[in-house]
């Protein structure tokens, strides 16, 4: 998949649990979990406004391109 989630990584910078940022942006345990390990299709722009503003942080430091392209022809 060409577009991974690294909220993991924003949420350790910020030492911020699952449960804490759940209950901040306002969203089930369940449905954080499936967007941290990757495994979420799509993100509404509203839970995408929340975490960010949760975390200070872009959009760019959770979601980040990656060129199958590129890595195909290595």
């Amino acid at each position: 998949m060409p577009i991974i989630v690294n909220l993991d990584v924003m949420m350790a910078k910020r030492k911020i649990s699952l449960n804490e940022l759940s209950e901040r942006v306002d969203l089930t345990l369940s449905n954080l979990s499936i967007l941290k390990t990757g495994k979420a299709k799509a993100i509404r722009f509203s839970t995408l406004d929340a975490i960010c503003k949760a975390l200070s942080c872009q959009p760019s430091d959770i979601l980040e391109y990656v060129n199958d392209e590129k890595t195909a022809n290595q």
